[in-house]
């Protein structure tokens, strides 16, 4: 085309043109037609924009689409072109659930505004897995998203941060059951308190430490051992890939309650402790929590007796004697037999010092009576 020819415009064509006056509600583009090319404030972005300038500077070649033709003006759209192309970029992603990071422009009721080409949409419940009191801190913040839902007639276009986030919540998951093994010692934290035990976050996937595993003493309530956000050590007991369960131990990361119990009792101790069951062969007595030690019937009386409930009875505190400790069988031998044999020969030496020390004859009682006789 020489330089004497003007082309021919109309609505709809796709055109280029270089931008050579910024002013503050429209850009003037010289597209090489006789007059220059209107860009409208609202027709430079999908987005809102404030000012002319924070889209465009002079100079900048941009594509245009010819919005209007009317006596020689011609209005054109930036935003236009910018949006179908965005269309066929989204429809893409939304077939491929691709995964692409985008920019939040706007923190409005309800959501966030981000620029994907055109204007989209995330709404609050699709931000994050865990609910967001206040979306400030994610402006101008970039953002990874899947498209949610598309509606090219409607003009709606609808992201989600928080489908991104559940899948790579699933993909560690995954992982990590793979990594896991019986016998494994981690740390975790606990996620939520149940009537039954804890849930306890393992690294992105939960596992239940059962209220009986929380403790080597009988635990009565959850709460009374941890609470939420807890940070509790670990050992697993079970992973079942298929359902994705895994269960846990706090008790067995304790030292038990017989770790080092030859350190703390010895042949001879006097110790109290609480009747805790009864047996035809003797009774066993608990004398530190989760510890317990066996009176033989032969040591239960200091006579013969048939049954150890003609003496004792469930729940009752009574005095022992250790006989032997056996940490690595986790066996206490005890005796009251012994205790009351030994108290026994105490009244009796008792009974035969007193008796040596109040020795007296007839004479010493009534000598002073004899003395009126004399």
């Amino acid at each position: 085309m020489s330089e004497h020819e003007v082309p021919n415009v109309n609505v709809g064509d796709i055109v280029k043109g270089t931008v050579v006056k910024v002013e503050d509600k429209q850009v003037l583009v010289d597209i090489g037609y006789k007059t220059e090319g209107i860009v409208p404030i609202s027709e430079l972005s999908n987005l809102h924009v404030e000012e002319t300038a924070d889209v465009v500077s002079e100079g900048d070649e941009l594509t245009l689409k010819i919005k209007k033709v009317e006596d020689d003006e011609i209005i054109l759209s930036k935003r236009a072109v910018e949006a179908e192309e965005a269309w066929e970029q989204l429809e893409e992603k939304f077939n491929s659930q691709e995964v692409f990071e985008t920019t939040v422009k706007e923190v409005v009721k309800g959501g966030l505004v981000v620029d994907v080409g055109l204007r989209g949409f995330i709404p609050a419940s699709l931000v994050e897995t865990y609910y967001v009191e206040d979306f400030s801190d994610y402006l101008n913040q970039p953002l990874t998203v899947k498209v949610a839902d598309l509606d090219r007639e409607q003009d709606r276009v609808i992201l989600s941060h928080r489908a991104v986030v559940e899948e790579e919540n699933e993909k560690n998951k995954q992982e990590i059951l793979q990594k896991l093994e019986p016998g494994q010692v981690i740390e975790g934290t606990v996620q939520r308190i149940t009537n039954f035990g804890a849930f306890v976050d393992v690294g992105g996937i939960d596992g239940l430490v059962h209220i009986s595993e929380l403790s080597h003493e009988h635990v009565e309530k959850t709460s009374d051992v941890v609470s939420e956000g807890d940070k509790l050590e670990v050992e697993i007991l079970s992973v079942d890939r298929d359902s994705e369960r895994i269960s846990l131990s706090h008790k067995n990361t304790l030292p038990g309650p017989w770790t080092n119990i030859e350190a703390r009792l010895a042949p001879g101790d006097v110790v109290e402790g609480t009747v805790k069951r009864l047996v035809n062969f003797g009774a066993f007595v608990e004398l530190f929590p989760g510890v317990e030690g066996l009176v033989h019937i032969s040591q239960i009386a200091n006579r013969h007796i048939g049954t150890p409930s003609e003496v004792l009875e469930t729940g009752q505190t009574v005095n022992v004697k250790v006989i032997d400790v056996n940490e690595q069988d986790e066996r206490i031998a005890l005796s009251i037999k012994e205790l009351e044999q030994e108290e026994e020969a105490k009244e009796i030496t008792s009974y035969e010092k007193d008796n040596d020390q109040s020795s007296f004859s007839f004479g010493d009682v009534i000598g002073d009576k004899l003395d009126k006789y004399k």
